[in-house]
């Protein structure tokens, strides 16, 4: 048997790795070439002297990166760049922005080696250990191990998050790896950026949130919008850069008071101005329909001091508390207490919002220097200062270690459908949390939007699946009801209540999600058979074939996601196919909308190196003839930004960029994106709906309905309008030609008297 732990002292002999001969660069280019890695490994040695406890570690790391960069020897990334420059970055983020050890740098310098090289696992373990080899065994994709009808994508981050039972080490590199790719895909093509940027949003920002690593999750999220929406992304940096002169003028008048008084107090501190990340006001101006202008907290001041070993660390934050609260007026509704009751990613601070010069609110963070460090670095930090026994660790275990325990509940009995897989993991990524409490007084934490049947199955799976009802805050309330941060909840059960497939309509949870469909898989695979037996006969009786475009009015007209949930409430008789025919004449907007013409892009693959992949990366344009309809969660209109996917039936469903079913699809089928762009029409109308909100007065409806048809010459598809409290508010269903006719629209509307809001209706901003 091979020696799983060679003396690193010796010189490995490693097999030759076939290189093209063609692709070989240029001698000068290689002298560059080589100057430039020993620099960057140089420096890497320089960032791990924290972590190097001897000689020894320096000589693993350099044996595992002269193992590397001999694997890796001749290919270069799309940049241009030696790929070993990649494996080097990785590298220095693990140990620098994340902070983890020597074993964790040498998985980083080896982690695509398996996956791009004739080595394989057994040569790992062989030259660096059982460890290293099963994180590099993690890291590594599953190319080429799958059916061509399941998503790649979905069962590679499926590998790498079930490496969570043995070792959370393997997703912190992976979130290192795709920094670094992140921080480098301008020189992917635009199709690449789209799958790439919109997978990072989907799942690795809410993971390395959950992980604690609010810096790299910010990063995440910033670039994620650069390359999905350049143009917005650049007018909000613009726009910061702008006011940039102003926010300094407010910090010099803001912070002089609260430096004196520390001072006085004799607290050791930083203090220091954090500007909103533009992913944070972008998705503010969507979610509050607003502009650049009207958003007030752009930036927040951040206290970090130096606790004295004296008092505890909460009763400082306090402290200082006070001291600016002397100076500044706090608003009482936005404190936020995460010192005594700390986020279930480990997250430590206290925050107020307090009235500065001018009248102008700021938010003001205090935190010591562990806490800081646990906000910027995560879950290392956190185990860190857990190893080293300082304050605070008690909550921090309970509440990471609890996360664990759930996740790796789930993980235990992983769905063999990876996409299910990937959009279970997803809920459990949830980032806005409440507190609430069970009956004893022991405090939960939760998803916000969480419900009494999320909180019964937080209690125990028995519970979930006999529950009937809550007392919540002493009141009879039902399984659906939302609860919020404080509530005391009881949950009620009976033997003779069991999970029902509508449950899954009014969770937030992955674990209740789990458990619920664990009983409906055991109780309900019959009712499957049977509600498809009975739709086809339905069908047949009424000489309509099974289609796509059938499940996609069947599906929303009984509230069912998916085909399985549609048969199951069919064959258990909580559905009857009573007006089938009237729904299937039914026009939907994506029929209306079929004679709109798109142009449709060929994605293209990356071929060879070098310059003459430079050549082939053009993208084809042979303006392709796709069946394809316009989908119904966004629907998108002529002037939006639009993308396309290929359906299993083969048609191009189109979506809005910013449409959440879209930043979903890509990050788990990006080998379906086709590039779309609106070239021509071919009808005069398409369906978009408004909300409006305003004062409430005589003849509001009948102006609004003058504005729109009369004056504009606009058809009104639906009008819903309700008043209440002198307010009126509702949506209005109406035909429009692209979004610059509908902008026309929304100013018109919003001049009307008494009108004091007007939006679209908008899909979904990922969080």
């Amino acid at each position: 048997m091979a020696d799983a732990n060679p003396s690193f002292g010796e010189v490995l002999t490693l097999p030759a790795v076939p290189v093209d001969a063609e692709a070989m660069p240029v001698k000068e280019s290689y002298d560059r070439d080589e100057l430039m890695v020993q620099q960057q490994f140089d420096e890497l040695l320089e960032r791990c002297a924290p972590i190097c406890k001897g000689e020894a570690d320096y000589e693993r790391i350099r044996q595992a990166f002269y193992f590397a960069n001999e694997a890796h020897k001749g290919v270069k990334r799309h940049s241009g760049e030696p790929y070993i420059t990649h494996p080097l970055s990785v590298a220095r983020i693990v140990v620098v922005e994340i902070g983890l050890g020597v074993k964790s740098v040498m998985a980083a310098l080896l982690h695509d080696v398996v996956e791009d090289t004739d080595y394989t696992v057994e040569d790992i373990e062989h030259h660096f250990g059982a460890k290293v080899a099963s994180m590099v065994d993690g890291l590594t994709k599953l190319e080429g191990a799958f059916a061509q009808d399941i998503s790649k994508q979905a069962e590679n981050f499926k590998k790498m998050v079930l490496t969570l039972s043995d070792d959370i080490r393997v997703c912190l590199i992976k979130i290192a790896d795709r920094l670094h790719n992140m921080r480098t895909l301008g020189s992917m093509p635009k199709h690449k950026q789209m799958k790439i940027a919109s997978e990072t949003i989907y799942l690795f920002a809410p993971l390395a949130h959950r992980l604690g690593l609010y810096a790299i999750k910010t990063e995440f999220e910033d670039l994620s919008l650069k390359y999905r929406f350049p143009d917005e992304y650049n007018q909000i940096k613009q726009k910061l850069a702008d006011t940039e002169a102003q926010r300094l003028q407010f910090i010099e008048k803001f912070n002089p008071p609260i430096i004196e008084k520390l001072k006085e107090n004799n607290i050791e501190f930083e203090i220091s101005g954090r500007v909103k990340s533009i992913y944070s006001i972008w998705k503010k101006m969507k979610r509050k329909q607003v502009t650049f202008e009207e958003i007030y907290d752009l930036f927040a001041i951040r206290i970090v001091f130096k606790p004295s070993p004296l008092i505890p660390e909460k009763s400082q934050c306090w402290h200082v508390y006070s001291l600016i609260t002397d100076i500044y007026k706090p608003k009482p509704d936005r404190i936020r207490d995460w010192v005594n009751i700390p986020k279930a990613n480990g997250y430590e601070a206290l925050h107020c919002t307090v009235i500065g010069p001018e009248g102008v609110w700021a938010e003001v963070q205090i935190r010591s220097e562990r806490m800081d460090e646990i906000a910027e670095r995560g879950f290392a930090a956190h185990w860190k200062y857990k190893a080293e026994g300082k304050g605070g660790e008690a909550r921090n275990d309970k509440d990471m270690d609890q996360w664990l325990a759930q996740l790796r509940e789930a993980l235990n009995s992983p769905s063999e459908d990876a996409v299910e897989f990937m959009d279970n993991f997803k809920m459990n990524l949830q980032v806005s949390e409440i507190v609430v409490f069970t009956p004893n007084g022991e405090s939960k934490t939760m998803p916000k939007g969480a419900t009494v049947l999320d909180f019964a199955y937080e209690i125990h799976s028995k519970i979930g699946n006999h529950a009937i009802g809550a007392k919540v805050n002493y009141k009879i309330t039902p399984l659906y009801a939302e609860i919020h941060t404080g509530d005391q909840i009881e949950i009620l059960t009976s033997q003779n209540a069991h999970p029902q497939v509508e449950w899954l309509d009014h969770i937030t949870t992955a674990k209740a999600r789990t458990h619920i469909k664990q009983f409906l898989k055991r109780d309900g695979e019959n009712n499957i058979v049977k509600g498809q037996e009975l739709f086809e006969a339905e069908m047949k009786r009424l000489g309509v074939p099974l289609q796509a475009r059938v499940f996609r009015k069947v599906l929303p007209a009984y509230h069912s996601s998916s085909k399985d949930e549609f048969y199951s409430k069919l064959g258990a008789g909580i559905i009857r196919l009573d007006g089938l025919d009237k729904i299937l004449k039914q026009n939907s907007a994506s029929k209306i909308m079929k004679y709109w013409t798109l142009q449709f892009a060929n994605p293209f693959r990356f071929l060879g190196t070098g310059d003459d992949k430079k050549k082939k990366e053009e993208q084809s344009q042979d303006n392709t003839e796709y069946r394809y309809v316009m989908a119904e969660c966004c629907n998108p209109i002529p002037g939006d930004e639009v993308v396309g996917f290929k359906t299993d039936e083969g048609e191009v469903e189109v979506h809005k960029k910013n449409c959440h079913n879209a930043v979903k699809l890509s990050a788990q089928h990006g080998d379906r994106i086709v590039p779309a762009k609106w070239s021509s029409e071919k009808v005069m109308s398409y369906l978009a709906v408004i909300e409006v909100r305003g004062i409430d007065r005589v003849g509001i409806l009948y102006d609004l309905a003058k504005i729109i048809s009369g004056e504009l010459n606009v058809n009104i598809r639906e009008l819903h309008i309700h008043s209440h409290d002198g307010i009126f508010e509702g949506t209005i269903s109406l035909y429009v030609r692209s979004s610059e006719d509908l902008k026309v629209i929304m100013d018109k509307v919003r001049s009307a008297k008494g009108v004091e809001k007007v939006n679209r209706t908008e899909a979904t901003v990922v969080d």
